[in-house]
C-alpha cells in the first residue's frame, strides 16, 4: 500500500504543475506559494537552458536532448505528392535505467 504522499497514476490521471507543488507542500512544508515558485522556477531553468541549445540530464530520472534533423523529402499520405520538409531541431527524452526499472515495476 502507498504511503499518504505517494500519488499513484490511477488516483490523477495526468501529473501536472500544481500537483508538483502540491507534493512539495507536502513533503517539505513549504507554504504553497513557495512550493508553487520553486517548481515554475525549475521548470523556467530547464526551458531556458534547453532553448539555449544545452541538454538536460536530471540523475535517476532522465535527459532531455536536443536533436537538428536536416531536410527531407516527405509525401504526403492522401495525395502522394513530395514535399520537402525543412530542418528542425526536436526535443526528445530519455528515461534514466533507474526510472525505466521502476516503470516496469510499476511504482
Amino acid at each position: 500500500m502507498a504511503d499518504a504522499g505517494t500519488i499513484r497514476q490511477s488516483d490523477i490521471g495526468t501529473m501536472t504543475r500544481a500537483d508538483l507543488a502540491d507534493n512539495v507542500h507536502r513533503e517539505i512544508g513549504l507554504s504553497r506559494a513557495e512550493s508553487a515558485n520553486i517548481v515554475e522556477r525549475i521548470l523556467h531553468h530547464m526551458c531556458a537552458a534547453l532553448a539555449d541549445g544545452q541538454n538536460v540530464k536530471i540523475s535517476g530520472f532522465g535527459s532531455f536532448i536536443l536533436r537538428d534533423k536536416g531536410e527531407r523529402v516527405g509525401r504526403n499520405p492522401k495525395t502522394g505528392v513530395e514535399v520537402p520538409i525543412a530542418p528542425r531541431r526536436v526535443l526528445t527524452f530519455r528515461a534514466s535505467q533507474i526510472m525505466r526499472e521502476r516503470i516496469v515495476k510499476g511504482g
